[in-house]
């Protein structure tokens, strides 16, 4: 039998019975309901984050894993582009000095990847940090476009550095007979006293004493222009090297190259002699860059040492008579 609750009244001064209302009632009842249910929403927290099942325990596992190769990832990519950026530095500053060749514009080397709806597709709709994994797909294709950037400008420095090497081996670099000791330099460029006209006289190259029918040797590749008797300059013989450089040996005795032959530095093209305007078995050797005649004197680094080149300078610069002329 259920319990009878009393109440006192006020205004009648007695206790009458509490009456309870179906509204009373439901209001309690749900109450009841929402407290339990946030009772047990909280419990069951607590048990989940301290009691996680396996499965939650498992992807708890692998979400730490990813996350330090992620970490790890990261790094890689740094160092990465470091290692990019050195290369750009050592190829702008240095390769390309020494090649002569334009610095890369930063426009291009920075290489844009676009935005980020590109990489979308690639991704799973229930990904929660999608802005982590298209970070890594934009860095990852940025470094990409970089490398093949840097791979081409390597490309281009390669065909420099053939054509300088094919430049460095055409200028005339060596002295157009043997002369290891520096004794057979008889007369340099400049102003010299003719030995005929017994005047000052230009004298447009430089002059090398030796025996008749000492070898003279091409001072680098090239293309013979010339082989034939001049008058003045006796028989000569002239090289085109190309880059705006032509050499020319006079007074020889005899050729050992034709007109359109290919010739490498060092290759012997005919023998020292006394033809033409000359006094005595020597060799006139002459550089004309750009239609220029210039100091051969200068060009003479090829095959001799520091000191001897220093020898060489001051031996030129003394005022000596030339040995034969045009």
């Amino acid at each position: 039998m259920a319990r009878i609750r009393y109440y006192y009244d006020t205004e009648t001064c007695k206790f009458e019975p509490v009456k309870t209302s179906t509204t009373d009632i439901v209001l309690n009842l749900v109450g009841f309901l929402v407290f339990s249910l946030i009772i047990s929403i909280g419990l069951v927290s607590l048990y989940v984050n301290y009691f996680p099942s396996e499965q939650a325990a498992d992807l708890a596992k692998e979400n730490q894993q990813l996350l330090l190769k992620y970490k790890v990832l990261n790094n890689e990519f740094a160092s990465a582009s470091r290692m990019l950026s050195a290369l750009q530095d050592r190829d702008d500053n240095v390769y390309r000095v020494v090649f002569e060749a334009e610095p890369i514009p930063m426009e291009v080397r920075n290489a844009g990847t676009g935005g980020a709806e590109k990489y979308r597709d690639l991704l799973d709709e229930r990904l929660k940090r999608e802005d982590v994994i298209i970070g890594a797909f934009q860095r990852l294709d940025k470094l990409k476009k970089q490398m093949y950037i840097q791979t081409k400008s390597y490309d281009e420095l390669f065909e420099k550095a053939k054509e300088k090497a094919k430049m460095l081996a055409s200028i005339p670099a060596i002295q157009p007979i043997s002369n290891e000791n520096l004794t057979q330099f008889a007369s340099g460029f400049g102003m010299r006293m003719h030995p005929i006209y017994k005047v000052m006289k230009m004298h447009t190259g430089c002059d090398f004493s030796a025996p008749n029918g000492s070898p003279v040797y091409a001072t680098g590749d090239g293309v013979v222009i010339s082989s034939e008797a001049m008058s003045g300059y006796g028989n000569q013989v002239e090289i085109d090297h190309g880059y705006g450089y032509i050499t020319k040996y006079a007074h020889l005795s005899a050729f050992s190259v034709r007109k359109g032959q290919r010739v490498k530095r060092g290759q012997k093209i005919g023998a020292v002699g006394s033809t033409g305007v000359s006094v005595s078995p020597h060799l006139h050797y002459e550089i004309i860059h750009n239609g220029n005649k210039i100091d051969p004197v200068n060009f003479f680094f090829n095959d001799l040492s520091p000191a001897q080149y220093e020898k060489l300078l001051e031996i030129a610069r003394q005022e000596r008579q030339s040995m034969g002329g045009e």
